[in-house]
């Protein structure tokens, strides 16, 4: 018999211990109370598991299920036609003129700040 890593002798003793230090009186009330508290704590690890269960089989479904793509319709389109009335601009035929006497930029190198 080992719970919560302790066998019979370690059991033994703490039960002498406890009847020792709070008398036969009190021994059977803070036993009721003690089973209580685990049984608490029981049910609460049960609830706990079966509301992570459920959460987790909703998330499979959800992966698992197949998405849906649909269409929306615009309610008013967002360009209009280019009708045949409407002119269109011509480009120029001639090219900007070029300034061939322009001298290239200069790079200049950087200059260093001695202190």
């Amino acid at each position: 018999m080992n719970i919560f890593g302790i066998g019979l002798p370690e059991m033994a003793v703490i039960m002498v211990l406890a009847l020792l230090v709070f008398g036969p009186k009190k021994l059977p009330e803070i036993g009721r109370s003690v089973g209580k508290a685990i049984r608490g704590f029981q049910d609460a690890s049960k609830e706990f598991e079966a509301e992570f269960k459920r959460e987790a089989e909703q998330i499979e479904q959800a992966v698992k299920a197949p998405m849906e793509a649909t269409l929306e319709t615009p309610s008013q389109p967002t360009l209009s036609p280019v009708s045949e009335t409407t002119p269109i601009a011509e480009p120029d035929s001639e090219p900007d003129a070029v300034v061939a006497d322009a001298e290239p930029a200069k790079e200049t190198a950087p200059t260093e700040v001695v202190s």
